[in-house]
């Protein structure tokens, strides 16, 4: 077992991980309005008082705050950071409307906060293409070289020699395509589309539950078939091939979260199981530990998990305000104002309950609880 990191080394490796991750979020939002003439009165990394700024020949306020724990960037003509608009700027004389975020059409509302989501996963996209390119992808045929003895997999009937097509329907290519769906289904039955001898056959097997630690002594609750593939090849990727390599594993990543999503909801895994910033910050401070490579692919994740979880329909976030403008295009005229209202402070709670909740767990793990 390794030992972890110093508590500095992690807190650097941490703030590191968000500021590029919150930077390049707002960024999305910030670029897109500037492409559509939308004046922006502040990008902030960070919350609270602010410790470093300046601001640029257009207007904009470039702030560092002291809470790094995320970002925004206030649009000229809103009330407040998550864009609701000042009624005051009703008033506002034409010309000056036409640079506000409010008056704009809403298609461009909509691509405007769609755009920070949107670039975290380009950059999930950017990192696993450089990654493959440099480093190189497990390139593993789907073929069992070994089944272990008393699995699930003896019992379903696996032999050495198969070639696995395709597990529920899901086309399989590449050994570790495999692994990540089974480690993310323990107890969750599977139907593996088997070639074997020119022929195809068909097996049904629920991956063991295993309870795996890793070298930092983190521990995971995976599914385990019980099946072995060839030792691993590890090939650098053409430029060809890298964009779309780059994407399936994004998307690969967001299956993941939909799925573990679900399975807490539909309680087949715990809520224990979610993680907070401190977890973030462990793990910042462990995969910076053990290289570069291990550390982009973490940034990757986390990318993911940030455009993923600021599109989730809950006001204050992204995705709470696409949807009141998917209904106002709907509706051809906004939400009401007094509804937004109500919106945004449910959404508040919601966020604050989840992040307290979050950062309990992640204390208990801690052995603090």
């Amino acid at each position: 077992m390794i030992e972890s990191p110093g508590l500095i080394y992690t807190i650097l490796m941490f703030l590191l991980v968000i500021s590029v991750l919150v930077f390049v979020h707002e960024m999305g939002h910030y670029l897109v309005a500037r492409w559509l003439g939308v004046k922006s009165d502040t990008f902030s990394i960070g919350f609270g008082r602010e410790i470093a700024g300046w601001t640029d020949r257009r207007g904009t306020r470039w702030k560092i705050g002291w809470m790094p724990l995320g970002g925004y960037v206030k649009f000229a003509g809103d009330m407040n950071a998550v864009s609701q608009p000042d009624i005051a700027a009703q008033t506002l004389p034409d010309e000056e409307k036409a640079k506000l975020f409010q008056f704009r059409p809403v298609w461009q509302r909509f691509a405007i906060v769609a755009a920070g989501p949107l670039i975290n996963f380009l950059l999930a996209i950017v990192i696993y293409m450089a990654v493959f390119g440099t480093y190189g992808m497990p390139q593993n045929p789907a073929v069992v070289s070994g089944v272990t003895e008393d699995s699930v997999a003896q019992s379903a009937g696996f032999e050495v020699g198969d070639r696995i097509l395709s597990v529920d329907g899901r086309s399989i290519d590449r050994f570790e395509e495999l692994a990540e769906i089974v480690m993310l289904r323990p107890d969750q039955s599977m139907r593996f589309s088997i070639e074997r001898d020119g022929q195809t056959v068909t097996l049904e097997a629920a991956p063991e539950e295993t309870i795996v630690t890793d070298r930092f002594g983190n521990e995971a609750r995976i599914g385990r078939l019980g099946v072995e593939g060839n030792l691993l090849e590890i090939e650098p990727l053409g430029i060809l091939e890298l964009p779309g390599a780059a994407i399936e594993r994004t998307g690969a990543n967001l299956e993941m979260i939909l799925v573990g999503l679900r399975q807490i909801v539909t309680g087949q895994r715990s809520v224990q199981e979610l993680g907070g910033p401190l977890k973030i910050a462990q793990y910042s401070g462990q995969t910076a530990s053990l290289g570069l490579y291990a550390f982009l692919m973490f940034v990757a994740i986390i990318s993911i998990n940030l455009g993923f979880i600021n599109l989730l329909p809950i006001p204050m976030l992204d995705g709470g305000h696409l949807v009141f403008y998917a209904a106002e295009a709907v509706r051809r005229k906004p939400v009401g104002a007094e509804a937004q209202e109500w919106a945004f402070r449910m959404g508040l709670v919601v966020l604050l309950g989840f992040m307290i909740m979050v950062t309990f767990i992640d204390l208990s793990s801690f052995g603090l609880f």
